[in-house]
């Protein structure tokens, strides 16, 4: 399975610093992916859901950890990418969003959860 894209819509918070879509084989499509800047370093959170008891259970997530390495590698590679692309549509540098603009409002809208949504593409 290989991974052949990964889309990511920056945000500008403490903690959630990103969005993240991956796809599969152009098949297969995992979304609301998070960049979290944790206490050592960034790292890609899988998609969740909340359950009654107030705990996280994931919705999608890999089976074993080179398949979850290699997601992370991939994710945290296009959230780099897009940081620099979003600085240079800034003119700015590389630092991330700058403060009081949030990057998705540029690329995508975001559902009830807050995880990024795209238009849909018609089979043809």
């Amino acid at each position: 399975m290989e991974i052949t894209e990964v889309r990511v819509t920056l945000r500008n918070e403490d903690k959630l610093k990103a969005f993240a879509n991956v796809t599969f084989d152009d098949e297969f499509v995992i979304r609301g992916l998070k960049i979290i800047n944790g206490n050592s370093g960034y790292f890609v959170s899988m998609p969740s859901r909340k359950r009654s008891d107030g705990t996280h259970q994931d919705v999608a997530h890999p089976i074993n950890n080179r398949m979850r390495q290699k997601i992370e590698e991939a994710v945290l590679s296009a959230y780099e990418a897009e940081l620099k692309s979003a600085a240079s549509r800034r003119g700015s540098d590389t630092k991330g969003p700058a403060k009081g603009h949030d990057a998705a409002d540029d690329l995508a809208e975001s559902d009830a959860d807050g995880a990024p949504s795209y238009p849909s593409q018609a089979a043809g």
